[in-house]
């Protein structure tokens, strides 16, 4: 495989906690949470009615006419805003210089779900003639990815990952491969999720994988945490412009931070829980530092899953001491998902910018919420405040159900 270096030189985010960069650091590290009661529907029923919910969005300015807005479901709105946001940071705000050598990955864990909801209800209701000819383009996960190529004119390579809560980490890491192997010379990645819908909150309540501290919202997310209870549902996206390096540089383009190196493994043991020491975890770990050409010893932080279930935190503790060994205590590991939520498809993504912003700003965002650590729950888990340390190198995993894991190393660029 070649070796082309690929740099990050655009971010984009949609979060319950800031649908604009500044907006979102700004949050992030002050350890502010984006958990609220369920606006989106009447959860009174449920087991869970809390949820990281995006606030004061307006899809409209993200399309081209406004009924192509009404067109697509919430899950393409938000990676649209995302999408132009990191468009517009990267310098590419109308069209793209050689669209065919520019490509577009942006997935989705679930897709359409409000569009597969609403739409079914009004079969059930009124019948078959009534339903929409626009349900399929609005719900199927490859919709994200097919209309921001639409807006902008990228021709290159273009499909939607779909592999759960590794989805946009998948995107990113399949986009870097791409760049390096010659296939194009930019692209957008990332990924997408709006699933705050009455099935999505109850399957995965069903499931027993979400929180029920309803009355303390902001407060149940806590990854890590003795009295953890499961992970909170969030919406969200998040999309970065991967480019090659000569490619960036011949166009003047700002490099935020170069990626290094990517791992995807498979745990080939159960529908949703992992392995008991993340065997497989591990390895996708130990895959993008090989690939990046670092020691445990070069690693400065981890954003982790840590997504404050049960038997995941623990488990993906394990995976870490088992890597970093006897250095493991001694790297700092944060979950921002004690704020965001769990955005499934998106976090990988999301907390890719993280992980970009850490380094570019020497400032590790906290883990909030975290206030008895649990068993084997002993790393350094930067709890409650944000703390200045220069990261050269960050790594971020992302692990999905159906035993998906991802591995992303991300290094500050050195010219």
């Amino acid at each position: 495989m070649s070796q082309r270096r690929v740099v990050i030189t655009g971010m984009g985010v949609v979060t319950p906690v800031g649908s604009d960069i500044n907006t979102f650091w700004e949050n992030i590290t002050k350890g502010v949470s984006g958990i609220v009661p369920i606006t989106q529907f009447d959860a009174a029923a449920f087991d869970c009615r809390i949820a990281g919910e995006v606030q004061n969005f307006d899809p409209a300015l993200y399309f081209k006419e406004k009924k192509e807005a009404r067109r697509a479901d919430r899950f393409v709105q938000l990676a649209m805003g995302a999408a132009t946001h990191a468009m517009n940071d990267a310098g590419f705000p109308n069209e793209v210089p050689d669209p065919e050598r520019f490509g577009c990955i942006v997935g989705s864990g679930i897709g359409g779900l409000k569009t597969t909801e609403d739409q079914h209800t009004i079969y059930m209701e009124k019948g078959p003639s009534r339903l929409s000819p626009f349900m399929i383009p609005m719900l199927i996960v490859n919709m994200a990815s097919g209309m921001i190529s639409m807006k902008y004119g990228i021709q290159g390579p273009n499909y939607a990952p779909v592999s759960a809560c590794a989805t946009s980490a998948h995107s990113i890491g399949e986009a870097w491969r791409l760049i390096r192997s010659g296939d194009a010379d930019v692209f957008l990645a990332g990924g997408s999720e709006s699933a705050i819908v009455p099935l999505g909150i109850g399957g995965f309540a069903a499931m027993k994988a979400l929180s029920t501290r309803n009355d303390e919202p902001t407060r149940a997310s806590r990854p890590w945490d003795r009295d953890r209870d499961g992970f909170v549902m969030g919406e969200g996206a998040g999309i970065v412009v991967l480019e090659e390096l000569e490619h960036a540089k011949a166009r003047g383009a700002k490099i935020y931070a170069e990626v290094v190196g990517y791992g995807m493994t498979a745990d080939a043991f159960h529908m949703s829980a992992p392995l008991p020491n993340h065997e497989q975890a591990q390895r996708s770990m130990r895959i993008a530092m090989d690939r990046a050409g670092i020691n445990p010893s070069d690693v400065d932080y981890i954003n982790a899953h840590g997504t404050s279930t049960p038997m995941g935190d623990v488990c993906e503790v394990r995976a870490v001491k088992a890597v970093l060994g006897p250095l493991a205590k001694s790297i700092p590991v944060s979950s921002t998902k004690s704020m965001t939520g769990h955005l499934l498809g998106a976090a990988g993504a999301v907390e890719t910018v993280v992980c970009i912003k850490t380094i570019q700003t020497g400032i590790i965002p906290p883990t909030i919420n975290l206030e008895n650590p649990g068993e084997e729950c002993d790393l350094d888990f930067v709890p409650h405040v944000a703390r200045e340390k220069k990261v050269r190198i960050a790594l971020n995993n992302s692990f999905g159900f159906g035993g998906h894991n991802v591995t992303l190393a991300i290094r500050s660029f050195e010219g």
